[in-house]
């Protein structure tokens, strides 16, 4: 079995995969001061009310934009499954070639959203993640990482009104049912739904403007659902997206499993044109 876990900069996301079926999933508040044996006891608990065995783990493997808790996840990897934890960082094989600027400032999330978004649905598309921040990453035709966009998330930004504005209070993120509030509850509610739909439909509407109008959407993260069933361009939520891509990247770096790509080195802050096409051969 491999563990796959996703670290963001709020919640963190445990699946546990027998092949390529997700078998359990958990959704964990990123802590950055917990210890080794904290994440390690709290993980093994977490495979015991799933009745799984926690030595059937043979791989661990971890999207990580949180750097200083990369160790100690690392360690707990080692100490409590007795493995070595594969990290998506550079020189890691992805299969995607990655267009940007400086290849090493794009997140780790935002590649494993790409490669399974392109694995799953094809290119060219859009992934949208709803998280502490808004990802839009956007991905060819050809499965090449164009770029995207990124914006502030949906619970930061209430925040910030919440904090800053003395005579209003915390709401719940909803759709109200009317734009024009008839209290300060739904008022606020209806400046967050609806301005972030807007926000969302805004910024999809200007990359299918150079990448194509049939650019398929797909939407992930927290908030994904709640946009979603308003917006007008989203066209599949997709809740685990980021686990199945770390179990794509975690097969793709398996020699025995994939020997053309184990032959070369395909690291993530780089373009890797040659391991796409033997992935195409692969599956002609």
């Amino acid at each position: 079995m491999l563990l796959a876990v996703d670290v963001g900069n709020t919640n963190t996301v445990l699946g546990v995969f027998r092949d390529r079926e997700l078998i359990a999933n958990w959704r964990l508040t990123t802590a950055r001061d917990q210890t080794i044996d904290e994440y390690g006891i709290l993980t093994r608990d977490l495979f015991t009310i799933a009745k799984l065995d926690p030595h059937e783990i043979s791989g661990v493997i971890i999207s990580s934009v949180v750097p200083p808790l990369n160790s100690t996840l690392a360690g707990m990897a080692e100490r409590y499954f007795h493995t070595q934890a594969l990290f998506v960082e550079p020189g890691i094989r992805t299969g995607m070639p990655v267009h940007y600027d400086n290849p090493q400032e794009v997140g780790a999330d935002r590649i494993v959203n790409s490669v399974a978004a392109y694995e799953k649905y094809g290119g060219p598309c859009i992934v949208v993640d709803f998280g502490t921040a808004i990802n839009f990453d956007v991905v060819s035709e050809r499965g090449e990482y164009l770029g995207g966009t990124l914006a502030p998330g949906i619970g930061i930004s209430a925040e910030a009104l919440f904090s800053r504005a003395a005579r209003l209070w915390r709401v719940e993120i909803r759709d109200p049912g009317k734009i024009i509030g008839t209290n300060t509850a739904q008022s606020m509610q209806a400046g967050l739904f609806y301005g972030f739909t807007d926000l969302v439909d805004g910024i999809l509407a200007r990359i299918k403007s150079v990448l194509g109008k049939d650019a398929r959407v797909i939407a992930t993260g927290g908030q994904a659902s709640l946009i979603a069933q308003a917006s007008r361009h989203i066209q599949q939520v997709d809740e685990f997206l980021t686990l199945e891509g770390l179990q794509l990247i975690w097969e793709r770096n398996q020699p025995a499993r994939h020997p053309a790509m184990a032959a070369e080195k395909t690291p993530i802050a780089s373009t890797v044109r040659a391991g796409a096409r033997s992935a195409r051969k692969r599956e002609s």
